[in-house]
């Protein structure tokens, strides 16, 4: 690491020293060769955020549709394993997230409310009603594809915890996850288009945690239409208009989730050959990516670019290791992380019921 981005990295840490504290003086985050780490108080902190929201049924945003009466009811009646933290893939990923916490940290203090409420939630028969939603034609799409990406996300989680609880709950959740393996099988060859937007529908964030599912469940047919899908849509890109980026709600960057996409789809060779005339601007000289700011923590949209700069780091340090400019890339994911990592506890629900999740997956995959 040359001297620029080292003295970049010690003050970056020396500020969330500074920051990322307690009354009690316990740091959250800390840095170590140029890598941010979660610590136990950082995780205890940040798993507070669904342990109060999972278990909590309003305020609720569905995207049911109601062909008639039968769904005029409360939500956990439909959704009772994903009915809190305010909508579904919300909720999804908020046990996916605690569920990362206990692997890595399984002294936390709140190891057994964690325990006791995702054994409650993700129950047997909880799933078994939450497979009826997607077996319904009025709700084929229901949450496609960002919803379908997170819960293949915690399905995949489940199963590399080496926990008896782990197997117990991934044995219940395999069916929702089959089930939206064979909506993936059927929708993506259906699809004349991509989605590239930086929203929920984004089709490569959609296909990005598809794909890790499929590989690690060494699910050929899903891995199969995910890569054609991926070459057809991607394949023959260029010159993606980054600087038009940020949207005004985005939490994702349509740009450099296609390019954290592709790293996985393409062998490295060829995905070096397609990164640089698809984003030519990382790699000219002094290319600079600046954090999105929100100026109202309480509107929900707005709060969206705080998720934006946790999602952009993700997809930088993806983009970093598989590409020629390693050091600039990783100082510009560094960056985003630390200008979103003060805000995810920012006291407002419409932040802390989702951010969370954001914050720990950009930490525990750099």
């Amino acid at each position: 690491m040359n001297s620029r981005i080292f003295t970049f990295f010690l003050s970056l840490s020396a500020c969330y020293l500074l920051t990322s504290t307690v009354s009690g003086q316990e740091t959250f985050y800390t840095e170590k060769q140029g890598k941010y780490a979660l610590t136990a108080a950082g995780a205890s902190h940040l798993a507070n955020l669904p342990l109060k929201c999972m278990q909590q049924e309003y305020p609720y945003k569905t995207g049911v549709t109601f062909s008639d009466t039968s769904l005029i009811k409360p939500p956990i009646n439909y959704h009772p394993a994903f009915y809190g933290c305010f909508d579904w893939h919300s909720s999804v990923h908020g046990h996916w997230m605690l569920v990362r916490l206990l692997k890595l940290f399984p002294n936390l203090p709140e190891a057994d409310e964690i325990r006791n409420k995702l054994s409650a939630n993700l129950s047997a028969e909880n799933i078994a009603v939450e497979v009826e939603i997607f077996m319904e034609e009025a709700h084929k799409g229901f949450e496609r594809t960002y919803g379908w990406a997170w819960l293949l996300h915690l399905q995949q989680e489940l199963l590399t915890w080496e926990d008896p609880l782990g197997k117990q709950l991934s044995d219940n959740l395999a069916p929702l996850a089959q089930q939206l393996c064979k909506l993936y099988i059927d929708y993506l060859p259906k699809m004349n288009y991509a989605i590239r937007v930086g929203e929920h529908s984004n089709l490569a964030f959609g296909l990005t945690l598809a794909y890790d599912y499929a590989q690690h469940t060494k699910q050929d047919s899903l891995l199969q239409v995910i890569r054609e899908t991926a070459l057809r849509f991607y394949g023959d890109d260029r010159g993606c208009p980054i600087s038009w980026e940020p949207g005004g709600s985005d939490f994702l960057s349509p740009c450099l989730e296609e390019a954290d996409l592709m790293w996985r789809i393409l062998p490295k060779k060829e995905y070096k050959d397609w990164l640089r005339p698809f984003l030519p601007e990382l790699f000219e000289k002094g290319f600079q990516l600046a954090p999105g700011t929100v100026s109202d923590r309480s509107d929900g949209k707005l709060v969206h670019l705080d998720g934006l700069n946790l999602s952009r780091a993700w997809c930088l340090y993806g983009i970093a290791h598989h590409s020629d400019n390693n050091g600039p890339l990783l100082s510009l994911a560094n960056k985003h992380l630390a200008a979103a990592l003060p805000h995810v506890a920012s006291g407002d629900y419409m932040g802390e019921h989702w951010l969370a999740s954001f914050a720990v997956y950009a930490l525990t995959t750099q």
